[in-house]
């Protein structure tokens, strides 16, 4: 069947609240501080936006319903994306169909999370029965024993080394020079510190793993007509896709949805993975940011360690990826993580960028991953944006 394309439909007011180490404030604030800049930066009021799609982990037991009563709001449209890092790519498609079918005039997307050391122990303590289940009596390892054990399967079938890994680590720490909310952007990471870095859970070591941190990333969906209006900098979608739980016969995951969908994404978009003037993609670790490579047809299956030896990622490379400096470099604000490819890739295609831009940049692949449980994520998601005047 035919995908119904995203006509008519613009993105804009890439929006983040500044990242910190450690914070007292709770997941409210921050969702809050993100609505009212993202509100300001459109120059429009609070009572022109009637959706709002929100994604936390800490922000529980309430939900995107509780956030209409605190910040005073009366929506006719919602939406609570507990999914992760995925979860950016699937607000703006939600969104973008509900202002499409009048569901909804200005639909408010937002990923935040607060960072303090209970908060966190408790996160990664819950994070997913399966994994939970699968390691007792010795207790839950949290993300980083999951993608331990994804990295060292895909090490063992490809052949990619650490330092294949590193090129990506290093990569993404040049592009966060000069990006003010990257934490570990002032921080030159090169291929001997990363190689050097005390081990986590083999086969990651520290420089493999995201630091996490508090803050928020959003951005408005509204018509394109109307982005016009407000003489708004703004992105249209050429193309989208969702998956979940791909390849669930797999015994350990190596690839994910996008390998099933991305022909349609980019049937979608009229061009191909060529095309593309940068690729924002979810890291939490490296071996996720070769998958995607794979995956969305940057290279074959298998073959991102030799992309990765022959290709830059750097802004001023032949592909640049993640050119905040992504998670690895800014941080993982929790689910604003899920969040920053997609107002990255706003940010480099309409001329708003923190850091550096790449030069002439008018197409951006954005792209998901998230929930993990044992061997492998559930939900994949990604989406092509072109910028407009």
């Amino acid at each position: 069947m035919a995908v119904q394309p995203f006509d008519g439909v613009a993105v804009v007011a890439p929006t983040t609240v500044r990242y910190v180490r450690h914070s007292d404030k709770p997941a409210h604030w921050w969702v809050g501080r993100a609505l009212h800049d993202v509100i300001a930066a459109a120059g429009i009021a609070k009572e022109e936006v009637d959706g709002l799609a929100l994604s936390s982990f800490t922000m529980g037991p309430d939900t995107t319903i509780a956030m209409t009563e605190h910040f005073d709001m009366a929506p006719r449209w919602i939406e609570w994306l507990p999914t992760g890092g995925a979860s950016g790519v699937m607000a703006l498609r939600r969104a973008a169909r509900a202002v499409q079918m009048g569901d909804a005039s200005v639909v408010a997307c937002i990923g935040a999370d607060t960072a303090n050391p209970a908060s966190f122990a408790e996160l990664v303590r819950n994070f997913s029965h399966f994994s939970d289940s699968a390691v007792r009596p010795y207790g839950a390892p949290g993300p980083n024993g999951m993608f331990a054990l994804i990295t060292a399967n895909y090490m063992a079938r490809f052949g990619a080394t650490r330092a294949d890994f590193g090129a990506i680590a290093t990569s993404q720490r040049a592009n966060a020079a000069g990006n003010p909310n990257a934490l570990l952007g002032s921080k030159v990471l090169n291929l001997e510190q990363y190689l050097a870095a005390p081990a986590i859970v083999e086969p990651l070591h520290l420089f493999d793993c995201v630091m996490p941190c508090a803050g928020a990333e959003a951005f408005l969906v509204m018509s394109e007509e109307r982005a016009r209006g407000l003489g708004l900098p703004h992105a249209v979608i050429r193309g989208s896709i969702e998956r979940h739980n791909a390849y669930f016969d797999e015994p350990v995951a190596v690839r994910a949805g996008w390998a099933m969908d991305r022909d349609s994404l980019y049937a979608q978009a009229g061009v191909g993975p060529e095309a593309m003037d940068c690729l924002e993609v979810y890291d939490d670790y490296p071996v996720i940011v070769a998958m995607q490579l794979e995956d969305l047809g940057f290279c074959a299956k298998g073959e991102a360690a030799q992309f990765l030896r022959h290709n830059s990622l750097t802004i001023e490379g032949a592909l640049p990826v993640n050119t905040s400096g992504g998670q690895l470099s800014c941080g993982q604000a929790g689910a604003a993580g899920g969040f920053l490819p997609v107002v990255e890739a706003l940010r480099q295609i309409t001329g708003q960028t923190l850091g550096r831009r790449v030069a002439g940049a008018r197409l951006a692949l954005a792209s998901g991953y998230g929930m993990v449980t044992y061997d492998r994520c559930l939900a994949t998601a990604a989406a092509v944006l072109e910028g407009r005047a």
